[in-house]
């Protein structure tokens, strides 16, 4: 059976005085050694930061995007190699915000997948449909396309140790949710993409939801036999709704 785990991804917010507040309140709430895992991806910034207060604690860190180059004239980049200094165990890649308002395309997110493997990390590769695609019925040639461009640059070998995160684009940020079933249906079809090139990687590949999960709906998520868990967005800034979104995937 795949282990559960909730991803917090604080996206352009945090301060070092309210980063220190929310962190101390997860850690009173969320213990070292638990069957479902916990981490939370946060502006580059504070990684540092979040290392201090983390570091050995029950709760991993990460960040939200690297680039696909390891070092060079890249200025303002961030490679894996550094985030690896820093204590990071996971980087999240493709995140529909980088590729809706940044441009980025798939085969650069599968680029940076890459990256991220090469140094280290547990990459979160992001994928996703916006309202327009599936309100045409699109939802799946737009998921076999973004898989598709990571199994073309890594192969399916590639997600042994990686996580992949659907986030319908129309739920993020929106207040709109997909129910269980349109989640479950999504994370089907992409392990069932993944396992016509190697069925023993689909089956133990993590899929985790991400769109407007709250403490509300986590349970029901949770359930749905595809669904590993969450990629929390909003509802991670607030320690009482992400204890409460962790605390569902501890249910079996």
């Amino acid at each position: 059976m795949r282990s559960k785990i909730v991803v917090g991804n604080w996206k352009l917010n945090g301060s070092l005085a309210g980063n220190e507040a929310l962190l101390k309140a997860l850690l009173r709430d969320i213990p070292r050694e638990n069957p479902a895992a916990c981490a939370v991806c946060v502006p580059s910034p504070y990684l540092a930061q979040v290392r201090a207060l983390l570091e050995g604690s029950g709760i991993a860190w990460g960040a939200q995007d690297l680039s696909r180059f390891d070092q060079g004239a890249y200025t303002g980049e961030v490679s894996g190699r550094m985030l690896v200094e820093l204590g990071c165990r996971y980087v999240i890649v493709g995140h529909s915000e980088r590729r809706t308002i940044f441009g980025e395309t798939d085969a650069l997110a599968a680029q940076k997948y890459v990256a991220a493997r090469n140094a280290g990390l547990t990459p979160i590769f992001c994928v996703g449909e916006t309202l327009q695609e599936r309100e045409r019925g699109e939802m799946q040639s737009v998921l076999a396309r973004q898989v598709d461009a990571l199994l073309h640059a890594y192969g399916a070998v590639g997600l042994e140790r990686g996580i992949v995160a659907y986030e319908p684009v129309w739920a993020i940020g929106t207040g709109r949710t997909a129910t269980a079933a349109q989640a479950d249906e999504a994370h089907a079809f992409i392990r069932g993409r993944i396992a016509a090139k190697d069925e023993a990687v689909a089956r133990q590949l993590p899929i985790l939801y991400g769109g407007s999960v709250k403490a509300a709906n986590a349970a029901e998520l949770f359930a749905m036999p595809n669904v590993d868990g969450g990629l929390v967005g909003g509802a991670s800034l607030v320690a009482q709704e992400f204890v409460a979104i962790w605390r569902a995937a501890l249910v079996r």
